[in-house]
Order: C-alpha cells, then structure tokens, then sequence
C-alpha cells in the first residue's frame, strides 16, 4: 500500500504498524547492525510511483527500513514523503541485472541501482531477516 506519511496521522500510522509492525527499538537496531538503507537511487518505477516522482526535477532516490513484519520503501516528491508499505508476504526481489534490483508487491516495484557494495549487504540483510521471519526455505531467494 501506497501512503502519504509526510504528516502525523495516527490513523495512517496505526495502519503501517498493523501491516508491517511498530519500529525496532534502539536497543533491537543496535543488535541487528541497522535498519535503514541509505540513499538509493531508483532507475525505474511503476506507473503510480513514477506519477508522483515526475511532479519534481530532484533525482529519485528512495531508502528502505525494515520492520518486523516487513519493509517501508520511502520517497520525496515536491514537499511530500511517501512510504510503500510492503509486508514480507507480498515482497518479492529479484536481480535482474547485475547492477540492479527490483523490489515488487501487489501493483507496484521499484528498480534501484546496485552499484556500490553496501546496497547488496542491505539487500541480503533484508533476505535473511525475511527468511528467518517467515521461515520459507532458503532456495526461494537464492535461486
């Protein structure tokens, strides 16, 4: 799901909490070695990401945090930050290229650049932690 998270709205925010699960604490954070991606650079997006993305002349970037029960891919267009509330259920990504991942769920993906080292190890971080979350076998992610 699609949602503008610019503004503190409990309501919106208690639905991102149901889908996805509350934040990590500092504590469970410091743990797992970080939760957020840093910037990453988006080659391509669907069709409705990509209508808010075109409204602005900013490169496209995105970062990722995962959750307990899945991730929030989020975006600035103009003034606002939008978050792609994705739970690991319906999360799917695939290497295309070998430069480059997809990030899918329902209607909507999101293809970011993988040139630099530490977007691969996000990758892989946000794999294992669904792995060991949802327990599926290791050969659906890896194959």
């Amino acid at each position: 799901m699609l949602r503008n998270v610019s503004y503190n709205r409990p309501k919106i925010k208690a639905e991102i909490d149901k889908s996805v699960g509350k934040p990590f604490t500092l504590m469970e954070r410091v743990k797992m070695g970080g939760i957020g991606s840093g910037k990453l650079v988006i080659t391509t997006s669907s069709k409705q990401i990509h209508n808010l993305m075109i409204l602005d002349s900013y490169r496209n970037v995105c970062s990722i945090e995962i959750r307990p029960k899945g991730i929030i891919l989020n975006f600035r267009s103009i003034l606002e930050t939008y978050g792609l509330v994705i739970p690991f259920y319906k999360l799917k990504i695939y290497k295309g290229k070998s430069e480059e991942y997809s990030i899918y769920a329902d209607d909507y993906f999101v293809k970011i650049e993988a040139k630099e080292k530490r977007v691969h190890q996000f990758i892989k971080k946000v794999l294992d932690f669904k792995l060991s979350v949802t327990g599926q076998g290791k050969d659906d992610y890896y194959s």
